[in-house]
């Protein structure tokens, strides 16, 4: 399937930066059964300073805000042929260990909802992957889809708490879980070509889990199913601070909002 992406963010400041830098994590990663036919990414009110590549294999680049602005916008616009792989990764890449996956960060930090969870789950599966769905079908159950409850720096057993959450919060609680039944576990940021409607509000985060034998397998927690080729990867990391769209710096007492225009289609 070929994607096309047309996707806008916009940061706009109360007042005036003197010096602000953005890492912008919006380039697909390229690996087997995603190809980046074209991909392009244009700033106002910013310019590109560099690009890199990090620990978790994410392409990133480094924006300065113009000084004396008050805003900045990142348009990104491409294409990407994907293949429906059943969800599955395989071999890991990058300088990162494995066993530094089944690390808790502090949005995946384990406590008391997250180990009911393991206990609720039991045991008796026919293999680890149907476990890990089940997990899957659980966390959605006791912790339903809603907007509006959490935030970028809400953890897994906080969103627990609330009873509800987003797509982010249920790939964090999911891989504080899978590491809690000594999985490595990661988190990912990318794009999903919506069945019923093209314009999106943000974009879409899922989680993968290392399977001895297969390796790096993806679960949506909050559609219930191992993304297929409908679904573009960008960036991952142990939680969403390291695979999150932007994130950044600025000097002074500015407050800063941001305006997301999304387009996914084929």
């Amino acid at each position: 399937m070929i994607l096309k992406v047309n996707h806008t963010t916009s940061y706009v400041y109360d007042a005036p930066v003197d010096y602000g830098l953005q890492q912008v994590r919006l380039t697909p990663k390229r690996r087997e059964g995603q190809k980046i036919l074209c991909w392009d990414i244009a700033v106002e009110g910013g310019h590109k300073e560099l690009s890199f590549t990090d620990h978790h294999v994410n392409h990133v680049d480094l924006i300065s805000i113009d000084p004396g602005g008050d805003r900045v916008v990142i348009h990104v616009k491409g294409e990407v042929e994907t293949k429906d792989e059943a969800g599955i990764i395989g071999r890991h890449n990058g300088c990162m260990a494995l066993w530094m996956f089944r690390r808790p960060t502090s949005l995946t930090m384990p406590g008391p909802g997250t180990r009911s969870l393991v206990k609720t789950l039991g045991g008796g599966f026919e293999s680890e992957i149907a476990r890990a769905h089940a997990l899957s079908s659980l966390i959605v159950e006791q912790v339903p889809y809603a907007t509006g409850r959490t935030d970028a720096d809400t953890g897994a057993e906080q969103a627990i708490t609330h009873g509800a959450g987003v797509c982010q919060d249920h790939a964090h609680i999911f891989i504080t879980v899978m590491r809690l039944l000594g999985h490595p576990a990661r988190y990912v940021s990318g794009y999903l070509m919506m069945n019923d409607r093209e314009d999106q509000d943000a974009t879409h985060a899922w989680a993968e889990v290392w399977f001895e034998g297969i390796g790096w397998v993806g679960f949506d927690v909050s559609n219930g199913y191992s993304p297929d080729d409908r679904y573009v990867r960008v960036a991952t990391g142990l939680d969403y601070t390291d695979a999150s769209p932007g994130s950044g710096m600025r000097f002074g007492p500015t407050a800063e909002s941001m305006q997301v225009q999304l387009q996914v289609q084929q």
